[in-house]
Parts: structure tokens; sequence; C-alpha cells
């Protein structure tokens, strides 16, 4: 499907609203994301909390990574909801000998493993059309904005 939109000048489109072409593809591609998760009957941050223990099994406990998701977050999520959700679903175990870290179980990362492919879907969409390239130039550009107002302007660790 070709979405090309349509071409204007150099000088028109460097007047635009930053903020409401910034604020549009974000609504888009979080409700993509949003969408697609749902399938699974999953929200943004049970994906976050499966990929975060998946990439660091027995390192995170619910304190510390509610710590580091809560940044992300703009639904107001109760975190301990969503672990408890994916403990209940068998997806999540949590070691009492090691503080409650985190692990995730087989059908864990069976069902990580589909919401990785559905978000692969909606990323391959957003990248339709566009020049790797150019994407990297939006990145780098959209980190040099952020951190020209104070934020911060690194790669998600």
């Amino acid at each position: 499907m070709d979405v090309t939109p349509k071409e204007y000048p150099q000088e028109q489109l460097a007047a635009q609203p930053v903020g409401a072409w910034t604020g549009t593809a974000a609504r888009l591609v979080a409700g993509a994301l949003r969408e697609q998760l749902a399938v699974e009957d999953l929200t943004q941050p049970h994906w976050w909390t499966l990929n975060h223990v998946a990439g660091a099994p027995g390192r995170w406990t619910r304190a510390a990574l509610t710590e580091r998701l809560a940044k992300w977050d703009d639904l107001g999520t109760d975190f301990d909801g969503v672990y408890d959700d994916l403990a209940a679903r068998g997806w999540l175990v949590e070691a009492v000998e090691a503080a409650g870290a985190m692990t995730l179980t087989e059908q864990g990362e069976a069902g990580r493993l589909r919401a990785r492919e559905r978000n692969l879907r909606v990323h391959r969409q957003v990248h339709e059309g566009i020049d790797p390239a150019d994407f990297v130039t939006t990145i780098n550009v959209l980190r040099r904005m952020v951190a020209n107002l104070g934020g911060d302007g690194d790669l998600p660790a």
C-alpha cells in the first residue's frame, strides 16, 4: 500500500510545529502497538515487563522494575497488577530466595515471542518507504530536541 504523502516546499516544512507532528506520530505508533498487543490480551506495560525480565532474568524485582518502567508509562499503570497478572497466567515467577527477582516461564517466553512478532509488524509498517539513513537522522534529531529541552537524549538502556 503506497501511503506517500504530498510533497511540500522545504520552507513550508521547516515552519511546521514539531510538537504536533511528534505527538501525532507517538499516538499512532502507540495505538498500533497497543492494538497488536491487545490481541494477546497484553498492554504495553505487560510487554515492557516481559522484555525486561527476558533480557535480564533474575535481575528485576517489582520495585526496581517499576522504577525503571514508570518513566515510560502514560497510562497510570498499576505495575503490581501487571506483575500479578503475568504470574497468574503462569508467565512470570518471583524467586523467594532472591528478594523476589523475576524470571519468565516457558509460557511467558512463548507469549513474549508472540508479542514481539506483533510489535515487529508495527515496526515494519512504520519503516515502510523510509530509507534507514533517514530514520537514523530522524531519531538523532529527536534526541537532540529532547536534550535541548532538558530531557535525556540517550538511548534507553
